[in-house]
């Protein structure tokens, strides 16, 4: 549990100075977009207070409150899933990934009231209208990973 814990709090702390630089440093907030190398990687500030892709926004308050606590469920669950499948080196990695992101996001859902998404990424004429975080990418990543890698470590 200790490869879950490091990775989960390296994570968690990389996304939230990301978070911090690109908001209050370079004041997204107010400026609402950067654009670093056009077209492909773009700062674009975006509020997010649903899930992917702006999904179940329109519920308010209420969406924020369920959507901390289904965070901290989903984190609870893949901590006893690894704690008691024992997966390998991989798995638990993928875990921490999964749940720093997780509580980054959560950390912002508290913060701000919705999560902070800033990366915009398009490419060969297609232009992305969605925005999102290093949470965002360590949660794909992780359970991605805990689907390849989450199973019980076999005896070599």
């Amino acid at each position: 549990m200790t490869t879950v814990f490091w990775t989960g709090f390296w994570t968690f702390l990389l996304d939230q100075a990301t978070k911090y630089l690109v908001v209050h440093y370079l004041d997204l907030r107010v400026r609402g977009e950067i654009d670093v190398l056009p077209p492909f990687v773009n700062l674009r500030m975006a509020w997010n207070t649903g899930i992917n892709f702006g999904l179940f926004s329109d519920n308010g308050d209420v969406a924020r409150w369920v959507l901390i606590a289904l965070a901290f469920v989903v984190c609870a669950a893949v901590v006893y899933w690894v704690n008691k499948d024992r997966p390998g080196k991989l798995g638990l990695i993928s875990a921490g990934l999964l749940i720093g992101g997780a509580l980054g996001n959560v950390v912002d859902r508290f913060l701000y009231g919705a999560v902070a998404d800033f990366l915009n990424m398009s490419c060969c004429g297609i232009s992305n209208p969605y925005a999102f975080n290093v949470a965002d990418i360590t949660i794909f990543i992780g359970a991605f990973g805990l689907v390849l890698w989450g199973g019980p470590q076999k005896a070599t």
